[in-house]
């Protein structure tokens, strides 16, 4: 069975016309898996026992519907990868982290119950860096995630096993978070589409914190048409996340003669010049399908990074505090109640080798901002920033319906390239963190190639706006 670029779409028309099953289908990609991951890396376990449970059952009920002239769920037998931070029933949930190798999910996320309720198989947890943290993949505990269009590459972060499944045909579709690149710098760098949804559209609950304010689950596919499909599913008010909205998602049905904003501040110092001439490039493409281009600003930008690394960090640390060692979590001493170990022991010897380089890094940076005579300093500040970033992108939507621009200053860098140099690799997130600050939608969206390499075109829209996103996101995909 040739598993190249299917889409939920074939997939459900393979099993309405009965060419295969979804039993088969799920054994075809576990074969594929076997025979490519070794050399990618994009999964850190399968859940077979799951998956073919999940199929077998997937098959029932597509024939029950057909027999009575039904149609089943869109999602009916589609295999899916799970980024390895989302809880799955039953199912290792590690974050790519020693502090919780061992750790086995005791109930479902939100978005998990809605794709399981619509008949999804999941295949199993996707790689990432550890608990989210990091544009690369690099990071992991466990394995580096490879590019599948250049394996001496990284995959981009976090969601670096979800965009190298997609992309290597290793899953259908996969989830990922996003905190502040996590789900478009891995589409971009991977060539798939990646979407981070408006903040409160999606819940987290079941998707263990790397910053409360800023996460968001998102869907990595193959197509515009695939994303928008699991968003709609995805999507909602869940009793147990007290930030998620009532959301019902409506398709827009007439193309609209958007007006597009090329903010300046993207198109400055850093950006790789073969990039910047993709993105202008299909810009350009735009304007010839009639949308108007307006050239914006968002003032603001130049201190969107540096306000986004004391926030994340801050939120980081106090999450993290959980993982102890005492109560859950990697721990080094068996007997903790013995009087040979005083707290600090127990810290130096769980946490100190439980967490890896950067979430040392970011806990020690996050409680540092977050300590006396600093808060006004660091995070108080960083939040007025936050508001002034908001405000600019509420003042931009007044005058246009999307906005454009990069994903990344450059496509997929070599693997080991930046990983000695911190404030290098955050440079990656500049066009990325202003949107998870202001918490609205924005797509990375394949639309070329240095090289070997894809480049990806960030489509950003207003709070609660996506349709607008699949919209224009659909038309541009049919003419780069």
């Amino acid at each position: 069975m040739k598993l190249e670029n299917f889409t939920i779409k074939q997939i459900n028309k393979g099993l309405k016309e009965k060419e295969f099953s979804a039993k088969e289908l799920a054994l075809a990609y576990f074969d594929k898996i076997k025979k490519t991951d070794n050399e990618i890396g994009a999964y850190l376990s399968l859940s077979e026992t799951l998956a073919i449970s999940q199929a077998e059952e997937a098959d029932k009920e597509i024939a029950l519907r057909l027999s009575s002239g039904q149609e089943f769920p869109i999602l009916a037998g589609v295999p899916c990868g799970i980024k390895d931070n989302i809880l799955v029933e039953g199912e290792k949930c590690t974050c790519a982290s020693k502090m919780l190798e061992n750790y086995v999910a005791s109930y479902d996320a939100g978005c998990i119950k809605k794709l399981k309720k619509n008949g999804a198989v999941i295949l199993g947890k996707t790689n990432l860096d550890e608990f989210a943290f990091g544009s690369s993949c690099e990071n992991s505990a466990f394995k580096v995630t490879k590019n599948p269009h250049d394996l001496s590459c990284v995959s981009g972060g976090s969601s670096g096993g979800s965009a190298a499944a997609i992309a290597s045909d290793q899953a259908c579709f996969a989830l990922g978070t996003d905190t502040g690149c996590s789900v478009r710098t891995p589409a971009s760098f991977c060539g798939v589409v990646g979407l981070k949804t408006t903040y409160g559209s999606v819940s987290r609950s079941g998707v263990i914190a790397s910053a409360s304010s800023l996460d968001q689950v998102g869907p990595l596919t193959k197509n515009v048409e695939d994303a928008e499909t699991i968003f709609n599913i995805i999507s909602g008010k869940d009793i147990f996340d007290a930030t998620s909205v009532e959301f019902k998602y409506e398709k827009l049905t007439k193309e609209k003669p958007f007006v597009i904003g090329v903010p300046r501040e993207f198109f400055g110092k850093g950006l790789n010049k073969d990039v910047e001439k993709i993105i202008k490039k299909t810009i350009s493409k735009i304007e010839d399908q009639g949308f108007k281009i307006q050239e914006i600003s968002l003032p603001s930008t130049d201190f969107a990074l540096a306000c986004y690394y004391i926030i994340q960090t801050s939120e980081a640390s106090a999450n993290l505090a959980r993982f102890d060692g005492i109560r859950y979590g990697y721990s080094e001493i068996q007997n903790i109640s013995s009087k040979d170990f005083t707290l600090r022991d127990i810290y130096l010897k769980s946490r100190g080798k439980g967490f890896g380089a950067e979430s040392k890094r970011r806990i020690m940076l996050g409680t540092y901002s977050l300590s006396s005579g600093y808060y006004d300093a660091y995070y108080k500040k960083a939040q007025e920033v936050r508001l002034l970033i908001k405000q600019d992108f509420i003042d931009s939507f007044k005058k246009v319906d999307l906005i454009m621009g990069p994903v990344t200053p450059f496509p997929a860098f070599k693997i080991g390239e930046k990983a000695n140099d911190p404030l290098s690799m955050y440079l990656a997130d500049i066009y990325t963190v202003p949107i998870n600050l202001a918490g609205v939608p924005a797509m990375s969206l394949p639309i070329g190639k240095i090289g070997k390499l894809p480049v990806g075109l960030q489509i950003i829209a207003n709070h609660f706006e996506e349709s607008k996103i699949f919209n224009i996101a659909s038309i541009i995909e049919k003419i780069v």
